[in-house]
C-alpha cells in the first residue's frame, strides 16, 4: 500500500494476514468510557482497542494541553501490549472521521512505523456494507519494537513562537471558525487562535458522510500548502484532529509539523498572545 489511507475492501480482503495489526480508536469527547463501551458491544473482526485518554495521551499538567503526547517509553509499552512490533501492517480506525485514528498514525509515524494505514471510512461504514464484525475481544501476542524518532515531525510552543516571528513557517489552526475567531469556545478557557495562524478546519479533511476525500481531491485543495514553499505547522485544540490534517497534507506530497500541545498548551501561558475576532 502506497497511501496512508486503505480502502476497506482491502481490509476486509486481509484481515487473515498474520502480519495485520486492527486498531480500534473510538473515542467520544464528551464521554470517555462510550468507545471502549461501543468496542466490546462490537467491532472489526480481531481489532485490538486503543483508548485516547489511556493509551494515546501522558499524563495532565500545568502546560502541555489536554491530551498531551505520552512518554516515548509509555507509548513503546503501549505497542507491545498491543501486539504491534516494527514488522507489523498496521491500520486503524474510528467513527469520528479519522480524528483519533490519525492520532495513532501520527504516533506511530514519530517512532518510525512505516506500514500504517487509516481506513478511508469509519466502522458505522463498515458495519453497513456487510463487512465482518464481532464482539469477540482476542489477547494479542506481546511485541517489541524499537523506535526510530522522527523529531523533525514534532515542535514545541518555542518553536512555535520563533518560526513565525521570523515568519519561514505558515501556521495552521485545525479547529472550527467560531472557536478560531474566539466566537464561541466551548473547551478551553481562552477563546481566539494563535497570531498569525491560518484556518484550515479538519472536518474539510473528509466528506459530508464521513469518509476521507480521495487523493487527487487532497491534493487540489491544499495545494496553496504546497505552493507556499515554507515549513508548516498544524494544531487544534488538543493536538488530536491536527492529525487529521497533518495525515491529508502528507497524502497531498507535503511534511507539515504537529504542535502536539496545540490551543490547550498556549493558552496556559498567560503571556501568550491571543487574536480574536474583534
Amino acid at each position: 500500500m502506497h497511501s496512508n489511507i486503505t480502502s476497506s475492501e482491502w481490509l476486509c480482503n486481509n484481515l487473515e494476514n498474520e502480519e495485520l495489526v486492527v486498531v480500534d480508536c473510538r473515542f467520544h469527547l464528551g464521554n470517555a468510557d462510550k468507545g471502549f463501551e461501543e468496542y466490546t458491544k462490537e467491532h472489526i473482526s480481531g481489532a485490538i482497542y486503543l483508548d485516547l485518554n489511556k493509551d494515546l495521551s501522558g499524563v495532565l499538567g500545568e502546560h502541555g494541553g489536554r491530551h498531551p503526547l505520552p512518554s516515548t517509553d509509555d507509548f513503546l509499552e503501549t505497542l507491545g501490549r498491543a501486539g504491534i512490533g516494527n514488522d507489523q501492517i498496521v491500520v486503524i480506525y474510528d467513527d469520528q472521521r479519522g480524528a483519533m485514528a490519525s492520532r495513532l498514525w501520527w504516533m506511530l509515524k514519530y517512532v518510525g512505523h512505516e506500514n500504517v494505514h487509516v481506513l478511508e471510512e469509519g466502522f458505522s461504514h463498515w458495519k453497513k456494507r456487510g463487512y465482518p464484525v464481532t464482539a469477540t475481544v482476542l489477547s494479542p501476542v506481546p511485541k517489541s519494537y524499537t523506535p526510530e524518532i522522527n523529531e523533525e515531525m514534532l515542535v514545541t510552543m518555542e518553536d512555535v513562537k520563533s518560526m513565525v516571528s521570523q515568519k519561514n513557517a505558515i501556521l495552521i489552526d485545525s479547529r472550527s471558525e467560531e472557536r478560531f475567531l474566539g466566537i464561541h469556545e466551548p473547551i478551553d478557557p481562552v477563546a481566539g487562535h494563535i497570531p498569525g495562524a491560518v484556518l484550515e478546519e479538519w472536518m474539510e479533511r473528509t466528506t459530508a458522510d464521513g469518509r476521507w476525500k480521495k487523493k487527487e481531491t487532497q491534493v487540489k485543495e491544499l495545494k496553496y500548502y504546497k505552493e507556499a514553499g515554507q515549513d508548516l505547522i498544524v494544531y487544534c485544540g488538543s493536538g488530536v484532529t491536527a492529525c487529521v490534517n497533518i495525515l491529508a497534507l502528507t497524502e497531498a506530497g507535503i511534511q507539515p509539523k504537529l504542535y502536539a500541545g496545540s490551543w490547550s498548551d498556549w493558552v496556559s501561558h498567560e503571556d501568550n498572545p491571543v487574536s480574536r475576532k474583534a
